[in-house]
């Protein structure tokens, strides 16, 4: 699985005119499921997402993870869109190929565990709408953007 986590001082997705998930300070997180990935890869992919230390301590220094903020009442919630997107393969020429991604069926299933496993272990865990046309707005706070990926073992 990969995930592209932003940390961002506001963020919301609209779909059809209407928002359908919104935080303030806290991570927008897109997720892909790709060909192979399990619920073994959500959990360890969330375990990682959760313990990220992005967020500044009292010296600025990032050190903090979202868990810590929710920790000491501060608000750091969870935005989690669905974006197959992230497995594109631009090797091959100008025209990308998303031929890793998982099949959407797949895809749903892991995306949906992912955000169940989510809310069970974070307070504030707010969605996109899987396979919708999303517009996706955010205030990236830094900016601060990183990579996540788990992979299938061999």
């Amino acid at each position: 699985m990969r995930a592209l986590v932003q940390r961002v001082r506001r963020a919301r997705v609209v779909v059809a005119d209407k928002t359908v998930g919104e935080i303030d300070q806290g991570l927008l997180v897109l997720v892909c499921a790709e060909q192979g990935d399990t619920e073994v890869q959500a959990d360890k992919l969330l375990s990682k997402l959760l313990k990220l230390r992005i967020f500044s301590d009292a010296q600025g220094k990032m050190n903090r993870s979202v868990q810590d903020m929710d920790g000491e009442g501060r608000q750091g919630g969870l935005l989690i869109v669905s974006q197959f997107t992230l497995a594109a393969d631009t090797s091959g020429g100008n025209r990308p190929s998303f031929k890793d991604a998982a099949a959407p069926d797949e895809g749903r299933s892991l995306y949906d565990y992912f955000v169940a496993q989510a809310r069970v272990a974070h307070t504030e865990v707010q969605t996109g709408v899987f396979a919708a046309d999303m517009q996706v707005e955010l205030v990236n706070d830094g900016p601060v953007t990183i990579p996540l990926r788990v992979v299938p073992a061999p």
